[in-house]
């Protein structure tokens, strides 16, 4: 009996011991998601602009650039060095002591002018009509799409990356240009091109390479050039958007293996990037995303960047962070950008970034300081 009331004792306490433990691990994790709920309602929101870098310019006058940005309220530069990691190592330091991130800004699939890619013609892109993007390019000359399913012109891509990546100073390699052409232009454009674009036209249908076809026959056992419309066949629809996602997802992982982040710039909202480039981006593994949500482009109002903003929030469902692409030229007056400013704000973007740096006027910057001192 006696042995009896001690094991019921040993069984209480044990009882007791295993509720207060339950107690104390649950107490933990509410502290630490409520920590992680206040850190990203406490996150400033973060103002950015793009930037080509000039190798003949010094850094004493870099110095003065990046300094005169930094006092007009700019977080952040993302540096187009055309991928070469050099200029970003000189630039990146000099940013970095006027209190700036810096990000790598890459042309990614479109790679206008690459020494390397331009000696392999079959790495190109090739249209439905059956013409390579080496010597035939859609639209403008530096539209040199390379195939994102060739081993050769993959490697050489995300070759760049890493390269990119292993550079000191930097929060980000930042893809442009990571999708297919275009295959419906923004509306505001046409007419400089003397284009209609009510359907799919087979001169800026991209990629009907042999390694792109041959590989969605071994998947799907057909060839895309067979069926009676391309534009709804959704098998190769969806194996040219997964054929972007999966190079970006591999550039995750590189950059990933250089403690750096991924972030890209992309098409204004995910349904839009789908039916006008082939890229989708809330599908995609990433840190950040930039959409360019250019409302002049397509002739849109003031209020349609609340809108971009808000569809792209929804879609990616905290997945990952973004930031509405502004594009100077298209504002009238500084009041004009500092609504916009707001209207990405209130709709669940985490900061802005401005095409492009020089664009930035004395009556924008002091809107941009007057945005961020209510917004943080």
């Amino acid at each position: 009996m006696g042995n009896l009331n001690l094991n019921k004792l040993i069984m209480k306490i044990n009882s007791v011991f295993f509720c207060a433990l339950i107690f104390v691990i649950f107490s933990c994790n509410s502290k630490k998601t409520s920590e992680s709920n206040l850190e990203i309602e406490t996150q400033n929101f973060e103002f950015a602009t793009w930037i080509t870098s000039d190798r003949e310019k010094s850094i004493d006058l870099y110095a003065t650039e990046f300094k005169r940005y930094k006092d007009h309220g700019i977080d952040e530069v993302l540096i187009n060095t055309l991928t070469d990691p050099n200029e970003l190592q000189r630039l990146a330091p000099v940013a970095n002591a006027a209190g700036l991130k810096v990000h790598a800004w890459i042309m990614t699939m479109n790679r206008p002018g690459d020494s390397v890619a331009l000696q392999h013609p079959e790495w190109y892109a090739v249209s439905k009509e059956g013409n390579s993007c080496y010597d035939t390019r859609p639209y403008v000359d530096y539209y040199q799409w390379l195939c994102p399913n060739r081993t050769e012109s993959r490697n050489h891509i995300l070759g760049l990356i890493e390269q990119l990546s292993k550079v000191d100073n930097i929060e980000s390699v930042h893809l442009d240009y990571i999708r297919f052409s275009d295959i419906f232009l923004p509306i505001a454009l046409l007419p400089k091109y003397n284009l209609v674009q009510d359907v799919e036209l087979p001169e800026f249908d991209f990629c009907y390479c042999d390694v792109c076809i041959s590989k969605f026959e071994d998947i799907h056992n057909k060839n895309p050039l067979d069926s009676r419309n391309t534009s709804i066949d959704m098998e190769w629809k969806n194996f040219r958007l997964n054929s972007i996602r999966n190079i970006v997802n591999d550039a995750y992982a590189i950059v990933g293996q250089n403690k750096k982040k991924l972030t890209a710039a992309v098409f204004p909202y995910p349904e839009m990037a789908d039916h006008m480039v082939r890229q989708r981006w809330d599908k995609w593994t990433i840190d950040e995303v930039y959409p360019m949500i250019y409302h002049g482009f397509y002739n849109e109002e003031l209020n349609w960047i609340g809108y971009a903003t808000k569809q792209g929030v929804d879609d990616v469902q905290d997945n990952m962070i973004i930031n509405t692409g502004l594009y100077l030229p298209d504002f009238n007056s500084a009041d004009e950008l500092k609504q916009a400013i707001i209207l990405a704000k209130e709709n669940g973007a985490q900061g802005v970034a401005f095409y492009e740096g020089p664009g930035l006027t004395e009556d924008f910057k002091k809107v941009i300081i007057e945005a961020k001192q209510e917004l943080n």
